[in-house]
């Protein structure tokens, strides 16, 4: 496989005398500037390897300017060596170097125990393609994570990431996290910084790999050390969870359509139709052609959000299932000549109206039950332009788009 950065001139890979062959697992971790921890980080990662039996190398993707990267070495670790562009730039300049066929991601800071990694492993052994640590699920020492994040940000944005996907996680923070490399390459992950957290946990939804979850021990920093997100201000942690509120908002966005959608052409339809014979009075209140005006708008901004987010999930597919079942729904001939007649059908609608028109001297006459027609037949129109046009996007784009080819099963 040709990878674009494996040639890049500004990273550099130092390996330990030591060096693991044919690894099962990567343990992938970035540091900046943890001469503090990173040795007993990577003890701990050699006796968790122990631990698990498993074949597993350290990789540590590194951008300090102090002596990380020379123990980390020395403590047995493969140490890459890169500039500082972002946490989630680490994790992509780190694919083309990663051995294992797994993955298990974290921090180098000693707050999540890597000692207890034999769980990821059990886990992709038996089929996972996707592993979350959970926090929540596990145990958070005193002190370890701040109130703010415990009672209310992890769990208010997981509640809506749950919301919006149908997915079941239970902390969608959890730095601590595993992936099949097969999943990683096709995820295609491109956040340079924080986000690349939400990215991974959104795409790992639409692909609909193989998820599960594993409780995990997390520590409060060691004595002397203050977290990254300490450093950069009391707002750091605002605006990293506005970030990853906006990764939700961009791969969620067919949330904002799909039911909404659905909602105001129902609305529309529901008021529409009656009006088809004439004006009504409900409760004393009268609708007539004033609210069947309102009712096409209602219906035409529905269905545009329908085939928005027809659109946006062909995209967003990783799996390669979307685009062939929405052309299914939609054949080709069957929509240009469903079209078609839906277009006569608007055009002989609006006839009655047009003919009073011209009866009447080329004066609109009182608004009656013909202008009730028009504007339905009005609506048929649109409705089968906007169906033939998205019909034709959807084809383009499954031409356009890479081929995606659902994944292999993986070996139990």
């Amino acid at each position: 496989m040709n990878f674009p950065h494996i040639h890049d001139p500004e990273l550099m890979l130092l390996t330990p005398d030591d060096d693991v062959t044919d690894p099962e697992v990567t343990i992938l971790v970035p540091s900046l500037n943890e001469e503090l921890t990173i040795g007993t980080f990577v003890d701990w990662c050699r006796q968790g390897i122990a631990a698990s039996g498993a074949a597993v190398e350290i990789l540590i993707v590194d951008s300090s300017t102090d002596r990380t990267p020379e123990i980390a070495r020395e403590r047995g670790a493969r140490v890459l060596r890169t500039p500082k562009r972002g946490l989630g730039r680490a994790y992509i300049d780190a694919i083309p170097f990663v051995r294992g066929k797994f993955i298990i991601m974290g921090d180098a800071d000693c707050t999540y125990d890597f000692r207890q990694i034999a769980p990821f492993i059990e886990a992709f052994r038996k089929g996972s393609e996707f592993v979350m640590g959970s926090r929540f699920k596990g145990t958070i020492e005193d002190n370890a994570m701040p109130p703010l994040h415990r009672y209310f940000g992890t769990p208010l944005t997981t509640w809506i990431l749950n919301r919006m996907f149908g997915s079941g996680f239970s902390d969608i923070h959890c730095g601590m996290r595993g992936i099949s490399v097969d999943a990683l390459l096709r995820m295609d992950l491109r956040s340079q910084g924080w986000e690349y957290a939400s990215e991974m946990v959104l795409k790992s939804v639409h692909m609909e790999l193989a998820t599960t979850e594993v409780p995990i021990h997390f520590l409060k920093d060691p004595e002397g050390r203050l977290s990254h997100m300490k450093r950069r201000g009391w707002m750091e942690p605002w605006r990293a969870g506005w970030r990853n509120l906006q990764a939700m908002f961009v791969y969620g966005f067919d949330f904002f359509l799909v039911w909404p959608g659905l909602l105001l052409l129902a609305l529309g339809l529901i008021i529409m139709l009656p009006l088809l014979t004439g004006p009504m009075s409900i409760a004393g209140v009268r609708f007539s052609s004033n609210a069947m005006l309102f009712a096409m708008a209602l219906a035409v901004l529905g269905q545009s959000m329908l085939i928005s987010a027809a659109i946006g999930r062909v995209i967003f597919d990783y799996s390669g299932h979307v685009q062939p079942r929405l052309e299914r729904l939609l054949p080709y001939n069957a929509t240009i000549w469903g079209s078609v007649i839906a277009v006569l059908a608007g055009v002989l609608l609006a006839v009655p109206l047009f003919d009073s028109y011209v009866g009447n001297g080329y004066v609109l006459p009182e608004i009656g039950i013909e202008t009730n027609w028009a504007v339905f037949g009005l609506w048929l129109i649109i409705t089968a332009f906007q169906i033939f046009i998205s019909g034709l996007m959807i084809r383009a784009l499954g031409v356009m788009l890479p081929v995606k080819k659902p994944a292999p099963p993986l070996a139990g």
